[in-house]
């Protein structure tokens, strides 16, 4: 079996990932001054991929989706519901009339049986309004036809612009290292982002991830995206909490960033001159959808992909002729957290020559765009084959308040300068338990 193999579907996928880690790769060699070398190890960036499929805690597998998230039939089509953190379960129940008062905590049964009579156009429509994550499965057609399928199409995953604003020219390091001494403050959550700035740690920045107390990150999912950084807690919404992250921003080279347009802005947050700000969100900057929420199931479902992956001839059907599918990794997740990581690398390279700030941002609904509009479908696929334990190091870990060993991917990027990389700088450490403050 050939390498086509790994991240098997009737997208392209591997092609996808392949390209996404060589645009670090090279971003990289550029930066560092290094020869890029010879493509990445696909089998390597498959596993980076899938990691969240892959991940061990003590030999067992872990589920990253919660009960409630997942595709159900509504009485016209399909939705795609996306209920993994409490918030956003207590407004989906919320929405379909599901009382969780303690006596009888709704089942999955219970939220099939609520959709099956409604809608899939009003449920989307009452998620948006109440802010549940709940979206119709399109047909790709529809999707491009769409005021947000336009929007997404409107240019490449990952954008930069240049500011205005100037700061004294720094020069990156040369060698497989090249951000050294370049500080990060990464203010991401779920997949995405944290690939993004893992990456980045990777080639030598230090990482301050802060994340707000409540409500907790999913610890598993800091464990599969956490290695190489550092992570503290700190309330934006008092003023303690905003005062100290402005001192770590005025300290910080780069800004990363994985909420909604604005939100963060909300918070009164300023850019030091010269400063990177690099964003992350589902539906992008401009059009109907960008104050939505979202996920990568969620972009898969609404952009016509999960139709297509649940078609076996290629094609997507209405969507009340056939069940959906899934890409076999959250394939635009992982892709958008590595472009932006290149473009992140590629801004601190050009800031060291003009001294001005720069924006990099990127939206899961490009980068589902660009897969859907590329060659190489190929509907009559096997099934993915999963990666080697060569792909996978083992660790000691925390979570839930237990020790374990957790199993984890080694990183995408399989050589850099002409040295192996192996593994992460460091294992995810504890969600939180840093102090708010850069390393000396």
């Amino acid at each position: 079996m050939g390498d086509e193999t790994f991240l098997a579907a009737t997208l392209p996928v591997l092609d996808l990932a392949v390209a996404s880690v060589t645009a670090v790769r090279d971003a990289a060699a550029r930066a560092g001054g290094f020869d890029a070398g010879p493509p990445p190890d696909p089998e390597r960036v498959a596993a980076a991929f899938a990691s969240d499929r892959l991940l061990r805690l003590d030999g067992a597998p872990v589920d990253g989706f919660a009960p409630l998230s997942g595709f159900f039939r509504a009485a016209d089509g399909w939705v795609r519901t996306h209920a993994n953190y409490p918030h956003h379960r207590a407004r989906l129940l919320a929405l379909l009339d599901l009382p969780d008062d303690g006596g009888h905590a709704p089942s999955r049964d219970d939220v099939v049986a609520a959709l099956a009579g409604r809608s899939a156009q009003d449920v989307e429509d009452r998620a948006a309004a109440t802010g549940a994550i709940a979206v119709r499965a399109r047909t790709e057609d529809e999707w491009r036809a769409s005021a947000a399928g336009r929007a997404a199409a409107s240019g490449p995953p990952v954008r930069t612009a240049v500011r205005d604003d100037v700061a004294p020219p720094r020069a990156l390091t040369a060698g497989r290292r090249p951000l050294a001494g370049v500080r990060v403050l990464d203010l991401t959550r779920v997949v995405a982002g944290p690939v993004a700035t893992r990456t980045l740690a990777l080639l030598g920045a230090d990482v301050l991830r802060v994340d707000p107390p409540r409500p907790p990150e999913i610890e598993v999912q800091h464990l599969d995206t956490g290695q190489g950084k550092r992570s503290t807690l700190l309330d934006l919404a008092t003023r303690d909490g905003r005062a100290r992250a402005q001192e770590l921003l005025e300290r910080a080279d780069v800004l990363v960033t994985g909420y909604r347009p604005g939100s963060i802005e909300g918070f009164g947050l300023r850019l030091p001159r010269g400063a990177v700000h690099a964003r992350v969100t589902a539906w992008g900057d401009d059009g109907p959808w960008a104050g939505r929420r979202g996920f990568d199931s969620i972009v898969q479902a609404a952009s016509g992909i999960a139709l297509v992956e649940g078609s076996r001839d290629g094609t997507a059907r209405a969507p009340e002729d056939a069940a959906p599918g899934a890409l076999p990794a959250q394939a635009l997740d992982h892709a958008t957290g590595y472009l932006l990581a290149a473009a992140v690398v590629d801004a601190l390279a050009d800031r060291a020559g003009d001294g001005r700030g720069r924006e990099t941002d990127g939206a899961l609904a490009r980068t589902a765009h660009a897969l859907l509009t590329a060659p190489g479908r190929d509907p009559a696929h096997g099934a993915p084959r999963a990666p080697g334990p060569r792909c996978v190091v083992e660790h000691r870990a925390q979570v839930d308040g237990r020790g374990g060993v957790a199993s984890t991917t080694r990183p995408a990027l399989d050589r850099l300068a002409g040295e192996a990389v192996d593994d992460h700088p460091a294992p995810a450490r504890p969600w939180g338990e840093d102090e708010a403050a850069w390393a000396p």
